[in-house]
């Protein structure tokens, strides 16, 4: 392998919405090259990803047949990154298809509930292969988290609301959860009980996070993705929030991570983690 020689790529999903950001990420990064492109629409299999992504033409056809564009990648001199934006339903294998070429995973697609990281987590160390799978690309968003556990200290109260285009596949978003499981795991409980409740509609109060967090979700189109933390206290109230206008936004994680990832031999969870 030789340090010199630019990151192979395979953007997996790359004519949707985040994959054609990629894809034109990748292809002004001087350090990487695009090698692959996979996608199930049928409306852009042959079709050059570069036109589809509207980058001008990149001489890299969209298929929709996986595994052998994963060995393809798994071949070259260079370790190879597959960037994952496709959909709960098959992120998983895709990843264990991934690892299982020698192909070193950056996962942005949601969904993946915590037996499922946990086994990917142990089929990655088995390979002595780097895998990330990170929730939100943000930087913004890493910030925002980072702000709700310092105000977690001060606050007993917390509510999560999460907002994306009603395109997105799962509720609550992965950025959701992980910023409850972040608040869950610093040793307390919150929102105690101070009436005894009565929900009218079920889920009329949101989805019951560990240590009492509550999250809601919305989907509605004209929405990309947002998400606000709201702390209580008596006569005060505390309100994180992120807003995305463009998935550009993303790209600089996206990025971050397809660097990092070769220098991995695990699973890692979060782009906090390698910031």
């Amino acid at each position: 392998m030789t340090s010199q020689l630019p990151i192979p790529v395979v953007v997996n999903g790359a004519a949707g919405k985040m994959g054609r950001e990629v894809v034109k990420a990748v292809a002004q990064a001087p350090d990487l090259t695009l090698i692959g492109a996979v996608d199930r629409n049928p409306k852009y299999i042959g079709e050059d990803v570069g036109e589809v992504a509207g980058c001008g033409p990149l001489e890299v056809p969209i298929l929709n047949d996986f595994e052998p564009v994963l060995a393809m990648a798994g071949q070259e001199k260079q370790l190879g990154v597959m960037v994952d934006f496709t959909h709960p339903d098959g992120v998983y294998d895709n990843v264990r298809a991934a690892i299982a070429y020698g192909v070193r995973p950056v996962v942005g697609t949601t969904g993946l509930s915590p037996q499922q990281i946990q086994e990917l987590a142990e089929f990655a160390d088995k390979a002595s292969t780097g895998c990330l799978i990170i929730p939100n690309f943000s930087i913004g968003m890493v910030l925002l988290q980072q702000a709700a556990i310092q105000a977690s200290q001060h606050f007993d109260h917390v509510e999560i609301i999460e907002l994306h285009h009603n395109q997105k596949a799962d509720a609550p978003s992965g950025t959701a959860l992980q910023t409850a499981q972040m608040l869950a795991e610093l040793g307390k409980s919150f929102n105690p009980a101070t009436v005894e409740e009565t929900e009218k509609i079920p889920g009329a109060k949101g989805a019951l996070a560990d240590e009492g967090i509550r999250i809601h979700s919305v989907r509605l189109p004209g929405l990309i993705a947002h998400q606000e933390v709201i702390f209580g206290a008596a006569g005060q109230i505390y309100t994180l929030r992120h807003d995305t206008s463009d998935r550009a936004c993303y790209m600089p994680g996206v990025l971050l991570s397809i660097r990092k990832v070769i220098q991995l031999k695990s699973l890692v969870y979060g782009l906090e983690k390698i910031l």
